[in-house]
């Protein structure tokens, strides 16, 4: 998996592209444990393949730190990965465009 971080002012773009799963996700969650002054974080899911429940876990964890410091959405989502999160309920608690 590969991610692509833009900055712009207090936003945050992370563009995932691959699978984000149990070899990848401890790479994402180093990266959110970085997100001192950030008020919106986006994920861009659009090169995104598949996501696990490795790869849940962190977007939750990301969305518990942007829940005390701003907001979160998640972007451009596969038909697949839209469906993982509506099995798992994910599309209760995140916010996804």
């Amino acid at each position: 998996m590969t991610i692509n971080k833009a900055t712009n002012g207090s936003e945050l773009v992370m563009a995932l592209t691959g699978r984000l799963d149990t070899t990848t996700a401890p790479q994402l969650d180093d990266e959110i444990k970085t997100l001192d002054g950030v008020e919106k974080l986006v994920f861009d899911f659009q090169g995104l393949e598949y996501i696990s429940s490795a790869g849940l876990r962190v977007l939750l964890s990301a969305q518990k730190i942007m829940n005390k410091q701003g907001s979160m959405v998640i972007k451009n989502v596969s038909e697949e990965i839209s469906e993982i999160f509506e099995v798992t309920g994910f599309v209760d608690i995140l916010t996804i465009e």
